[in-house]
């Protein structure tokens, strides 16, 4: 077994200056706020797009009904999905971007081209990358590019088992959900035999 340090000084520094950014504050709606969840122990990570009004209320992610049905999917509890040495969360956007008239703008680009890659390598235990919506796929899977979120989550197999790509758990995707029966029936089911034998095996 891979016994794995607690965070080093040059990691929670690199925690500090993320929380503490305001790369984009001229931007954003709201002051800066970046959210994420970090350990290097952390067998599962969460790639979304960015956090809602809630999530920026709150400081905690996905703690809206896009969380509830996230952790639906993965079939894990609270405690559990809120365990930063299980489970890793990094938006491609750090803070709430705002609203427009169909829902949330777009992550800001900036945290992304600042910060990824230094946070992404403090994560060397990652099995399996659940990567959500457009801008997450572009960046984590670039090959998809010229496809829809559609069709890329229909091809999930292609990238199992190391990554899933997945629609927004948002209920606004109510009506997706409908016309793609197949992937609760399917991805979700396989998600949550990954998910729960990834955790158990990191117990051991």
């Amino acid at each position: 077994m891979v016994t794995i340090r607690e965070p080093n000084p040059a990691f929670a520094l690199l925690q500090a200056q993320v929380r503490a950014c305001t790369l984009c504050a001229a931007q954003l709606p709201l002051p800066p706020r970046p959210i994420f969840q970090l350990n290097p122990r952390a067998r599962i990570l969460i790639a979304g797009q960015a956090p809602g009004r809630k999530a920026h209320e709150s400081g905690i992610p996905f703690s809206d009904p896009s969380g509830d049905r996230l952790r639906t999917w993965m079939g894990v509890d609270k405690p559990t999905f809120y365990d930063a040495s299980r489970i890793a969360i990094l938006p491609m956007g750090f803070c709430f971007p705002g609203t427009a008239s169909g829902g949330d703008l777009p992550p800001r680009p900036e945290c992304a081209s600042a910060w990824r890659a230094q946070l992404l390598a403090q994560l060397p235990q990652l099995k399996l990358i659940l990567v959500i919506g457009s801008y997450a796929l572009a960046w984590h899977m670039p090959e998809t590019k010229g496809q829809s979120v559609t069709e890329v989550v229909g091809n999930w197999r292609a990238h199992w088992p190391n990554a899933m790509p997945m629609p927004h758990p948002s209920p606004r995707n109510q009506r997706w959900l409908r016309s793609n029966p197949w992937f609760e029936e399917q991805a979700v089911m396989a998600l949550q035999d990954r998910v729960a034998n990834l955790l158990a095996d990191a117990k051991t």
